[in-house]
């Protein structure tokens, strides 16, 4: 098994950090999604079981989530949606139309610590995972890190194809920028902790640990108007000061990744060099500068291997 240090580069085999190296965004393409989730648009038909924005539906927070769920993933939603991503899929060249996610649960389902990944005292902590509980259901969970490509085709593409991730943001790759993440996160995008200066964690104390992760929280809930509640530790490196450290800045849960996206090539945590019900995808936010490709390629070549598999790209935040 791989050890929660790892991390591999591209070509090489071998596992390392960061500098090498998944919120449906809405673009109005027919009746589209509902923004950042991937869901059909609550405005299609079906929209009123969950009764008028703003209003409560009878019964419990559960039960009223269901209802709005049934209504979001409707028959008829689903087919518009699906037809204005086929459209989409031709246009930015696509091999095929990206599946389309299957309806989340109602209530999240409870995420613990995957096994060998664990930290002495750590039962109250944050879980760090590599894969999400899904009930067997074919979908998997895209997730971009950092920060230091800031392609605007990439909005453009993910908007139009409805396609849903989750950005890991550190500061010293997007404060030359922020406008650019305020747009993803106007289209629907959870934006998510990654550390200030994204550092080798276990390397510091834990005040500086802490001053990492909870700056980062500052400064992301100040130019995006929320608080994370998910961060991922730079180069999946950790130790228990790290999730101590995030549990005192407001973090619920550490997703790390089972398997990584290129524009060439996937790269894959697991023995058997496959895709699981619930495995987290991560890739970087990088350019032809450090890749053989550009973030669309990258794109692109993720969406076959995941649509040939079978699989749909859902919301991580449905779940976690």
């Amino acid at each position: 098994m791989i050890t929660q240090a790892a991390y591999r580069a591209p070509g090489t085999g071998r596992w390392r950090g960061r500098t090498v190296l998944i919120a449906l965004l809405v673009a109005a393409l027919g009746s589209g999604c509902a923004a950042g989730s991937g869901e059909p648009s609550k405005s299609a038909p079906g929209a009123s079981a969950a009764g008028k924005p703003g209003q409560a539906a009878a019964g419990a927070p559960h039960e009223q989530k269901a209802a709005e769920l049934d209504a979001l993933y409707s028959p008829e939603n689903v087919r518009r949606t699906q037809a204005a991503r086929a459209v989409a899929a031709k246009k930015w060249g696509l091999a095929s139309t990206p599946l389309p996610a299957p309806r989340p649960p109602a209530v999240k389902p409870a995420i613990s610590t995957r096994e060998g990944f664990e930290v002495e005292g750590g039962e109250d902590l944050p879980p760090l995972f590599t894969t999400v509980p899904v009930d067997g259901k074919k979908v998997v969970f895209l997730t971009m890190d950092d920060g230091s490509e800031k392609d605007p085709e990439l909005l453009r593409m993910m908007s139009e194809l409805k396609i849903p991730y989750t950005a890991f943001l550190s500061d010293y790759v997007i404060n030359d920028n922020y406008g650019y993440f305020k747009q993803m996160r106007d289209r629907g995008v959870a934006i998510q902790n990654h550390t200030l200066n994204h550092p080798y964690m276990p390397g510091l104390s834990y005040e500086d640990q802490k001053r990492e992760i909870c700056g980062q929280q500052d400064l992301l809930e100040k130019n995006y108007g929320k608080r994370p509640t998910l961060f991922r530790p730079p180069y999946g490196n950790y130790n228990a000061d790290t999730l101590r450290a995030a549990k005192e800045c407001g973090i619920k849960a550490a997703p790390i990744w089972a398997s990584e996206a290129y524009p060439d090539h996937m790269e894959w945590r697991e023995w058997d060099r496959d895709m699981h019900p619930g495995d987290i995808i991560l890739t970087h936010f990088r350019g032809r500068d450090e890749w053989k490709g550009t973030m669309p390629d990258m794109i692109r070549h993720v969406m076959k291997v995941v649509t040939d598999k079978g699989y749909a790209v859902g919301k991580l935040e449905d779940y976690v």
